[in-house]
């Protein structure tokens, strides 16, 4: 199938397609007439990669994710383990974006919000202590 199809059944816009084929996470044939041909395996991967990077696991994860998939003999502790660490790395993320909002949060307060120059948020941005 073309690429067009092959984003279609994958819901992933053919650029996206064309750079995991740059970066060899997948391997469409080519046609005679030089067009990238997707088979059916190929769209399971773009697929299994459209899902993967929505879970937010970054390229060299996925990667990882689809030779362990494609590993009859993998344990599934493997997999489990890179899903825990990924786990871990949200939970810090979250925590991170709390402090962020917090702190944005209390600046947004003492603002006075008026027609006057005065402000603790840019005072803040430009380092300067109220």
């Amino acid at each position: 199938m073309n690429i067009g199809e092959a984003a279609r059944q994958s819901e992933l816009p053919p650029k996206t397609i064309r750079y995991y084929e740059e970066i060899d996470l997948i391997k469409p044939t080519r046609a005679s007439n030089g067009y990238r041909d997707y088979s059916e395996q190929e769209v399971h991967r773009l697929r299994f990669l459209q899902r993967a990077r929505s879970l937010g696991f970054t390229i060299d994860e996925c990667r990882l994710l689809l030779s362990l998939y494609e590993d009859e003999h993998r344990a599934s502790a493997d997999v489990k383990e890179i899903a825990n660490q990924k786990v871990i790395e949200i939970d810090r993320k979250i925590k991170e974006l709390r402090s962020l909002k917090k702190t944005l949060s209390t600046l947004a307060e003492n603002c006075h919000g008026d027609d006057k120059p005065d402000c603790p948020i840019i005072d803040d941005l430009a380092g300067k202590r109220s």
